[in-house]
């Protein structure tokens, strides 16, 4: 008899393999290398767009870290195209970072340390360790890692700076995007360093990269989580006076459970029982984002008490797991209900079932958002994520 459980897990292992299929089929830049840098919904390919670090690097993390479930050598062989892309075309020889972006033909174009991206060079480079030993790929790992302490990383008050000009001098713009508060430190780029730092360390079990990480979830406790909310703080300047903000529901529930995992990666007790506490707070705060066709909202925002009336793709993906795993921690069937909506939302209304991969988003009328299929920010790493964290977790 077949439960709902395997089904789950039939559906997740069908669709992570159509996910890496489209983007073996329809990304790869044959004419100027890597990958290509838009796609728009109607699958329409921008041939000239900018190339972008994170899409990169997660495009590396992806088929990395598929490869460790299929054995399909496509994947590994797609992995290392990546790697070889990102280490010739992104890295700075000079001063020793990762460009921002390159131009469609591979030239540098934003030349700044974006911290965030350094993160998830670091995430995909040790996920790449992890299926070809190629000692490059750790190295590359490892170097980085310094260079964000080294210059990153606030020893006064804790906690990591956003960004720095080629050559590691203060920015004036430390934004990852134009929605996002001109602030020093942001609960999107902390949740993202600790990620990569917790990757590398799965595979170079480093004691001052341990103590780091410890010290990191221990800074994101304190500053970032709000107990009386569930919600997390997002924007600081360099002393932790916060800049209020938006309710980020995606963000949220990837916290909830990325920053277990964390703790876990480490084995630090004490962390591990804050933030399996914090998993189940934030998965019950995340219920009031959560429409009532299963899909989660985007944002709100409590200054207007407006609700942002998008449903994102990423956060349905992210979703997926928070709940997987309230429900892993707590047996409560309500959250493992959640999921079922949830993906059943997303087979609905995200999955592009005539050209492949996940649309955008959609609108509150279920009208398609005209925005990126593969992009600068639109890659093959929540989706892909969520299907492999389930599949690993639903026993067969």
């Amino acid at each position: 008899m077949t439960t709902p459980l395997k089904t789950l897990k039939t559906e997740l292992t069908a669709e992570l393999n159509a996910i890496i299929s489209y983007w073996s089929n329809h990304t790869l830049d044959l004419e100027n290398g890597g990958f290509i840098g838009q796609i728009d919904c109607n699958n329409h390919v921008n041939t000239t767009a900018e190339k972008g670090a994170v899409m990169h690097a997660r495009i590396l993390w992806a088929f990395a870290a598929s490869f460790q479930i299929t054995k399909d050598e496509n994947q590994k062989a797609i992995a290392k195209r990546a790697f070889q892309y990102i280490k010739t075309n992104f890295y700075d020889t000079q001063f020793g970072g990762f460009y921002w972006s390159l131009t469609h033909d591979g030239f540098p174009k934003d030349t700044k340390n974006q911290i965030y991206a350094l993160g998830f060079i670091i995430y995909g480079m040790a996920e790449y360790y992890a299926i070809s030993n190629d000692t490059s790929a750790l190295k590359i790992a490892i170097h980085l890692y310094q260079k964000i302490q080294e210059h990153s990383y606030d020893p006064v008050n804790k906690g990591y700076l956003e960004a720095f000009t080629r050559d590691w001098q203060p920015i004036e713009d430390l934004r990852l995007s134009e929605k996002d508060a001109n602030e020093k430190k942001t609960m999107n780029t902390h949740l993202h360093i600790v990620e990569g730092y917790a990757n590398l360390y799965k595979v170079w079990q480093d004691e001052s990269l341990k103590n780091d990480i410890v010290e990191l979830l221990t800074t994101i406790d304190v500053h970032f989580m709000n107990e009386e909310t569930g919600h997390l703080h997002l924007f600081f300047d360099e002393n932790w006076v916060e800049k209020k903000d938006v309710i980020s529901y995606g963000h949220d529930i990837e916290a909830a459970w990325l920053l277990l995992q964390c703790a876990q990666i480490v084995g630090d007790e004490n962390l591990i029982a804050r933030y399996k506490k914090h998993a189940l707070l934030i998965a019950n705060a995340t219920k009031e984002g959560i429409d009532t066709d299963g899909g989660l909202w985007y944002e709100f925002d409590p200054e207007t008490n407006q609700m942002m009336a998008e449903k994102h793709s990423w956060p349905q993906a992210e979703l997926l797991i928070g709940y997987f795993n309230a429900w892993e921690l707590s047996g409560n069937q309500d959250y493992l209900d959640i999921v079922f909506k949830n993906w059943e939302f997303i087979q609905n209304h995200i999955l592009d079932t005539q050209n492949g991969e996940w649309f955008w988003g959609i609108n509150d009328d279920y009208s398609k958002m005209d925005k990126d299929k593969a992009g600068f920010w639109k890659c093959p790493y929540h989706n892909s994520r969520a299907c492999i964290e389930l599949i690993q977790r639903i026993p067969n």
